[in-house]
């Protein structure tokens, strides 16, 4: 069976020559998902997925390659009916209301799939056509988003000699054409290179601050941390735990602590009875929760940011060199490696 996200999105069915703007409100709608399932024959790709994304606010979609993100965000898109569960888009139901989602949804699948001999903007102006822009609209919205995706010395090529990043951005700008409320990214910032991930982060919170509803699924847990307020964490095709950015950041978790002297350190550590683990590897060889080498730096399980605190002034008041503490890993990381569900 050919991947469904590797095509170009469909818009919606016409039911007439034009489909209205929706309500401003309509947005603070955004995302309602109740026990969703959805199978294919025997291989259940999601189970029970609950959970909300709200209008206004990044949400991120964290889970394993097998987890069942892609198939949400393709039910949720309108293009996958769900065999069980309630969803709900902008106040719309995907199944029975599937012209209204389409019309507010903007949908960015992990792989680019278009017409390799149309131009990046003659994409972009087809695309406008299918969501029912008049000719002059299409244009000048292609030419407005070949700007904000940085590929106006682009416009005129044709997409096939595009590189991966470049394809990824012109996706992009495909998902925004008709101006949704919400829009379901899946892997977005997969081939960019670090200038155009900040500029990927910049554009989301942008849009977010206007309210919309954005769902971002990936596997660059880091780059999340920067740019997503909660977070929906599935595994098997089930949800596991929902949460807010800063309440996973409140929570207990691991502090990396370096010193000048990593004997001064390990010794007042020992004499003040506080537990640590040194970086280098895990108990089985693997590598730890840093993948930097082995400074001599160590690593402390604490309650919050307050308790680290108090451990940076007790250690400098003791004389300890120390050099930095931070968090060894992002709050997205370190709720993904504690939850029971992905251990193995």
């Amino acid at each position: 069976m050919s991947r469904a996200d590797a095509s170009p999105p469909v818009p919606p069915a016409a039911p007439s020559a034009h489909v209205p703007r929706p309500p401003a409100d309509a947005g603070a709608h955004g995302i309602d998902a109740i026990g969703v399932r959805r199978s294919f024959g025997a291989v259940k790709a999601v189970e029970s997925v609950t959970f909300t994304a709200h209008a206004g606010r990044v949400t991120a979609l964290v889970g394993p390659n097998g987890a069942g993100k892609t198939t949400l965000l393709l039910m949720l898109a309108g293009l996958l009916t769900p065999d069980a569960g309630t969803l709900a888009v902008a106040g719309h139901d995907p199944v029975a209301q599937n012209v209204g989602v389409r019309a507010r949804t903007g949908w960015m699948p992990d792989t680019f799939g278009t017409w390799d001999s149309l131009t990046a903007r003659e994409v972009l102006v087809t695309v406008g056509a299918a969501y029912f822009l008049s000719p002059a609209q299409a244009r000048r919205r292609a030419d407005e988003l070949l700007g904000v995706v940085h590929l106006e010395d682009l416009a005129d090529a044709p997409a096939r000699v595009l590189s991966r990043g470049q394809k990824q951005r012109l996706g992009l700008a495909r998902a925004l054409v008709h101006d949704p409320e919400v829009l379901l990214l899946d892997e977005p910032a997969s081939g960019l290179d670090p200038r155009s991930r900040v500029d990927l982060r910049v554009l989301l919170r942008r849009l977010a601050s206007e309210g919309r509803t954005i769902l971002v699924s990936s596997h660059v847990l880091t780059e999340l941390d920067e740019l997503a307020d909660d977070a929906v964490f599935i595994s098997r095709g089930r949800t596991v735990r929902e949460s807010s950015l800063a309440a996973a950041t409140g929570e207990r978790r691991t502090w990396r602590l370096r010193a000048l002297d990593p004997v001064v350190l390990t010794a007042w550590l020992d004499d003040a009875g506080i537990a640590y683990r040194r970086v280098a590897a895990g108990p089985d060889g693997e590598p730890g929760l840093s993948a930097a080498p082995d400074d001599g730096s160590v690593h402390v399980d604490l309650d919050d940011d307050e308790s680290a605190a108090g451990l940076v002034r007790a250690a400098v008041l003791a004389g300890v060199p120390v050099v930095s503490v931070a968090p060894a890993t992002g709050a997205l990381e370190q709720v993904y490696l504690s939850l029971e569900e992905e251990r193995r």
